[in-house]
């Protein structure tokens, strides 16, 4: 005979341990579960301070895995990880402390590696095109270069420098870019 179920707990410390046990949240990310999920503000507050004297909330430990992860797995710069973690909730200091160890020459690799990743999957031509010199990439691709990197969050630097090992830098107007886009859904 199997053993009798117990039913868990149902109030907010409980369900707080069940979302954080399917993945890291950050404080203001998590209250803002809690109470949508209807418990009361101050049993939501009670049992994050719990669940943070635990150990299983860190804003500044979720917030350096957050960066961590957009920089390297989503190929996101600077501007738009901060972006992501300010809509996510974090506070100032944790988000400093995330982006702290990112340097302009990590940046700047990072944006001509996706730039290289973005020359081979849309040159027109197929794959055969990516044998030809990347000068001849037209302006109109020098441009739409320039705004997935923007879009991605990198600085005007990164993406000046991702242009120049192309050969297309000079002749693209960087100032017209409308500044590092915090736009998801890229």
């Amino acid at each position: 005979m199997p053993p009798p179920v117990v039913p868990l707990p149902d109030d907010a410390y409980a369900r707080a341990l069940r979302l954080l046990g399917q993945r890291a949240h950050l404080r203001a990310e998590l209250r803002r579960k809690l109470l949508q999920r209807g418990f009361d503000a101050d049993e939501v507050d009670a049992a994050l301070d719990r669940v943070a004297a635990a150990g299983y909330l860190d804003d500044a430990r979720t917030a350096q895995q957050l960066a961590e992860e957009g920089q390297s797995r989503r190929g996101w710069g600077k501007a738009r990880v901060k972006a992501e973690l300010v809509r996510r909730g974090a506070g100032g200091a944790a988000i400093d402390a995330a982006l702290a160890g990112t340097s302009d020459e990590a940046e700047i690799a990072r944006a001509r590696d996706l730039a290289a990743r973005w020359r081979r999957t849309n040159r027109a031509g197929g794959p055969d095109a990516s044998a030809k010199l990347e000068a001849s990439l037209s302006a109109a691709q020098r441009a739409a270069l320039a705004r997935h990197l923007d879009r991605k969050g990198f600085s005007r630097r990164a993406i000046f420098a991702a242009l120049s090992e192309a050969g297309a830098a000079t002749e693209l107007d960087l100032e017209s870019l409308d500044g590092p886009a915090t736009d998801p859904a890229d």
